[in-house]
Order: structure tokens, then C-alpha cells, then sequence
């Protein structure tokens, strides 16, 4: 029986020790696996850098040719412009915005002159200078946060808590701002601001956002009658209230009792009814900005410049781009002679 807890001892250092033999094979493996990760990452970069130097005089040759090449293509090939102008669509008419101009830049990249001077509106000369039109987004943080408020004004209480910020952000896309900016690149510098009125009518013509429009004036309209009313009627009521306060002050008092909680009461009322002027006048301010903001079916925040800007740089330049096709294409090239060798001796093997 003495033996006992010493056997017992014996048992808890063999198990301890096996614990720490564990956790160490744990660790070795763990770091083996990261070392195996960097030995791979070492390899594949070896394995690069031999392409390249087996390869180099190909490679070299393809860089000071594409350099020449783009050299002489920016010399010789007209300068491009580029012309922004942001607007802002109203009516849910943004998705049919980004339809027009997809189609238009389809006609540019076609080359198909004719029918893009038919819907800018423009000689065919000018269309044949157009080399892109695209639209994207305008919003920074504040905006994405008052359009977030708007979302969320419109929604349910059970539905508000369910969404937050964060999820907003995850699906908010281009369409969802509220400015967006149509760019236009051209040999024709001036070409921009003459596809302008038609770029903004192929919006405004549209049947269904006028009809749009014209519910949404009338609605306006109505509002702004309701509004006006409640504040004449607020007005004669408050007009009463002063004549009954002129009546009972013109009253012969009892003694010299006056009764301090009628006229309390009087005058709280009255200071409702001017808070409640207030209130409508606030509303009629935010409607008159409202018929300001969808008095067109798109409002234009800023036109497309008299003349585009030169597109400037060295991305934008044939000096950066053709050298680097160039390298592409030889790697490309390269790789599939090199995997080309690797297969017929494998296939030897």
C-alpha cells in the first residue's frame, strides 16, 4: 500500500511527459509546413529567374522593340482628349443612363460612324473621332450616408434593426448613387460638348419618365395646396384665439381675482399653433427644394467642357502599353515552347 502514490507520481510524469512530446511534434510539423511553404515560393522564383536568364536577349529585344514601337505610334497617332460631365438622374432613369451610353461606346468600338452621328446627333466626321464613352458612380462617404438615411426612412422598425450600415455598404452598387459621371475620349476635342444635348434628351424623351415627372409635379403641386391651406387655416385660428385674449382681458374683473390658468391655457395654444406654422413652413421649404432637385428628368451638375483635356501619362501612353503586350505575348510564346519540350520528354520517359 506505501507503493502506491509513488507509482501513482510515476504515472502523472509519464502523461505530462507525453503531453509535451505531443505539442512539440505539433510545433515541428506546423513550422515544417510553413518552411515547405517558403522553400516552394523560393523554388517557383528560382525557376523564374532561370526562365528569364535562358530567355533574356528574347526578352530584352521585345522591351526596346515595343519601346520604339510606342515611341513612334504616340508621335504619329492623333492625341486622345478626354471630356467628364456629372449628372444626376431622377425617376429611377440611372439603369436606362447606363443603357445609352453602353450603346453608344458599342457604336464607338464597332466603328460604326454613321449610326453613333444618327444618335449623338453629330456629323459623321466627329462620331469617327470617338474612341470610348463609359459612366461610373460620383459618391464619397457623406453621400453613401445620407442615402443610406433615406433607405432606412422608408423601411419598417422590424426591417431597420435587421439592417445596419455595414450590410448597406456590402450591396450598394453604381446605380444606387446619387451623381454619376459620363467620360468621353476623342481625337476631337470639342466633339463632347455637341453629343452633350443629345446624351441628356435620350433620357428625356422617354415616355414613362415623363409620365413620371408629370405625377410627380402634380403630387408637388397638391402638397404645396395642402401646406398653404393648413397655414391659412392656422392663421385664422390663431387670429381667433387673439380676438377671444383681446375680449376677455376688455371683460370687467371680478375684484381682483384674475384667472391665471384660462389665460395659461390660451397662450400655450397659441404657441402650438406657431410651432405648427413652423412646421408646415419647414415642410414647404423642403418641397420647394424637391421641385428644384426633379425639375428634369436628369439634371445636369456640371456640362462637358468647350474643349477635353489631353490624356496625359504614362499608363495612357503606347510607350508603357505596347512594350508591355509585347512582353506578354513573348512570355506567353515562351512558356508554351518551354511546356512544349517538358511534354515530349516526358513522353520519352
Amino acid at each position: 500500500m506505501a507503493d502506491q502514490p509513488v507509482n501513482q507520481n510515476n504515472s502523472d510524469e509519464i502523461d505530462l511527459g507525453q503531453l509535451f512530446q505531443m505539442i512539440g511534434r505539433g510545433f515541428q510539423r506546423f513550422f515544417n509546413f510553413i518552411g515547405s511553404i517558403f522553400k516552394g515560393i523560393f523554388h517557383i522564383v528560382m525557376l523564374f529567374l532561370l526562365f528569364v536568364q535562358k530567355n533574356i536577349i528574347v526578352i530584352a529585344a521585345a522591351i526596346i522593340v515595343g519601346g520604339i514601337g510606342g515611341f513612334i505610334l504616340d508621335k504619329v497617332l492623333p492625341e486622345k482628349y478626354i471630356s467628364r460631365m456629372v449628372v444626376e438622374p431622377n425617376f429611377n432613369s440611372v439603369q436606362q443612363l447606363y443603357n445609352n451610353i453602353s450603346f453608344y461606346n458599342d457604336l464607338a468600338e464597332a466603328q460604326d460612324s454613321v449610326a453613333l452621328a444618327t444618335a449623338l446627333n453629330i456629323t459623321e466626321h466627329e462620331a469617327a473621332t470617338i474612341k470610348e464613352i463609359f459612366a461610373d458612380s460620383y459618391s464619397d462617404e457623406n453621400q453613401k450616408i445620407k442615402l443610406f438615411d433615406q433607405f432606412i426612412r422608408g423601411l419598417d422598425t422590424t426591417t431597420v434593426k435587421a439592417i445596419d450600415y455595414e450590410n448597406y455598404l456590402n450591396n450598394f452598387n453604381s446605380m444606387d448613387a446619387r451623381f454619376h459621371q459620363i467620360s468621353m475620349i476623342s481625337t476631337d476635342n470639342r466633339v463632347a460638348k455637341k453629343a452633350q444635348p443629345a446624351i441628356i434628351n435620350s433620357i428625356s424623351v422617354n415616355e414613362y419618365f415623363k409620365l413620371q415627372k408629370k405625377i410627380n409635379d402634380e403630387n408637388l403641386d397638391l402638397q404645396d395646396t395642402i401646406y398653404r391651406k393648413q397655414l391659412e387655416e392656422l392663421d385664422s385660428l390663431q387670429s381667433l384665439y387673439r380676438t377671444v385674449l383681446v375680449k376677455e382681458a376688455d371683460k370687467p374683473m371680478q375684484g381682483t381675482s384674475i384667472n391665471m390658468a384660462e389665460t395659461g391655457e390660451s397662450r400655450s395654444r397659441e404657441l402650438a399653433l406657431v410651432q405648427e406654422k413652423d412646421v408646415l413652413k419647414e415642410k414647404l421649404v423642403e418641397l420647394n427644394q424637391e421641385r428644384a432637385n426633379k425639375s428634369t428628368i436628369i439634371n445636369v451638375i456640371s456640362d462637358f467642357p468647350t474643349r477635353g483635356v489631353e490624356q496625359k501619362g504614362v499608363l495612357s501612353s503606347y510607350k508603357f502599353k505596347l512594350p508591355l503586350a509585347l512582353l506578354a505575348l513573348v512570355f506567353g510564346v515562351l512558356a508554351l515552347l518551354e511546356l512544349n519540350r517538358y511534354l515530349k520528354a516526358y513522353n520519352q520517359k
